[in-house]
């Protein structure tokens, strides 16, 4: 590993404990200012979870992570999409009728279902793709736009294709057949488990960083994002990069609810879990675009969720704290970075004077300097 690698690598390190720092002193702040006790709060939070607890943080770190993969996509190629839970909305509601209508036996089923909302993911997203493109409107707007929409139409279409479950208020879409759901992985316990659609999330990732980094259409898509109108010189189509760019966000988008159908609820109804995508954004900034670093924000923002559940019974506190705490760890997230980026620009540009002043010795001493 270079000097240079090395350095930048620290560097990021370095930002992201400076955060996490700074947001623990906040927040200790506000608990003092609000008369609760912080060392009881601090002792609950951190406390190592037990092994249903960690089943629970790895399955909602799952879909945090896929949330967040989403919007880095967006970032990646500098749009800004809100949409992600309008979108993994539609795709999950499209997923549940195909799967529960059983048209293919197995888990032909199951890979129908995943394409159907990847696709739906994909033309929801689209839509505000197609409008940033030919109209320049603004992507932030249509995505938010989108999402209202998203929950209208999908509640209508519950109403008009659900069934209603015996003795209940609830109403969902026909039961996944077992042939078609994906086993969960035990922990030993013989209660907890996380789900089997794991291994679905991780080569989503792998695939996300190759793409990326490792591909021609990846380095379009970064330069696009960087430049627009160094990309239209080297002869990329912007036009077409936003397009594909939100596709892409779009199909991610429409996998973010699928662990959660295929691993625990089966079916998509009235109490289907909501508000998973707008902590992709949070989780897309924490991990800076990096599916490793995605990785480690969706498990500390899962983390803080399962640790604060027993805060209101054992400590006394209301649970809402931890939405403070990540709130301010995202703010302090953005400082950070932005200091240390410039800290590093100034490391660089130290070296780069330093490399100017050994090449050329012949110039007087004062130049040099």
């Amino acid at each position: 590993m270079t000097k240079a690698r090395i350095t930048k690598l620290g560097l990021g390190v370095a930002s992201a404990l400076l955060a996490l720092l700074a947001a623990f002193a906040i927040t200790s702040i506000v608990l003092i200012a609000a008369g609760d006790p912080v060392w009881d709060v601090w002792s609950q939070l951190l406390s190592w979870p037990q092994t249903r607890n960690w089943a629970n943080i790895i399955n909602n770190a799952m879909v945090l992570y896929l949330s967040g993969l989403a919007v880095a996509v967006g970032f990646r190629m500098n749009l800004f999409n809100i949409g992600v839970d309008g979108q993994y909305r539609v795709a999950a509601f499209a997923a549940a009728v195909v799967a529960g209508e059983a048209w293919l036996p197995g888990y032909l089923n199951t890979a129908l279902a995943i394409v159907c909302a990847m696709a739906v993911g994909a033309l929801w997203a689209g839509i505000a793709g197609v409008l940033r493109a030919t109209r320049g409107v603004s992507e932030v707007i249509s995505t938010i736009m989108l999402n209202f929409i998203a929950t209208s139409l999908v509640a209508y279409l519950l109403r008009e294709a659900a069934v209603r479950e015996e003795g209940s208020n609830n109403i969902g879409t026909k039961t996944i057949p077992e042939g078609s759901r994906i086993p969960n992985i035990g922990l030993g316990d013989g209660i907890s488990h996380i789900y089997g659609f794991i291994v679905i999330v991780a080569l989503t990732g792998f695939l996300f960083w190759f793409v990326i980094n490792k591909t021609r259409f990846g380095f379009d898509l970064r330069a696009t994002g960087q430049s627009p109108t160094a990309a239209i010189a080297s002869g990329i189509s912007v036009k077409k990069m936003t397009i594909t760019a939100m596709l892409i966000s779009g199909a991610v988008a429409g996998l973010v609810g699928l662990p959660i159908l295929f691993g625990d609820s089966y079916n998509y109804g009235s109490t289907f879990q909501s508000g998973l995508g707008f902590a992709g954004i949070a989780i897309a900034l924490l991990g800076r675009n990096n599916p490793i670093g995605i990785a480690f924000g969706a498990l500390l923002f899962a983390y803080l969720d399962e640790q604060s559940n027993p805060l209101q019974i054992l400590v006394g506190v209301a649970p809402e704290i931890v939405a403070i705490t990540q709130g301010v760890i995202v703010l302090t997230v953005v400082i950070s970075y932005e200091l240390v980026r410039r800290y590093g620009v100034r490391l660089e540009q130290r070296e780069v004077a330093r490399a100017l002043a050994t090449s050329r010795p012949d110039q007087p001493e004062e130049v040099k300097a």
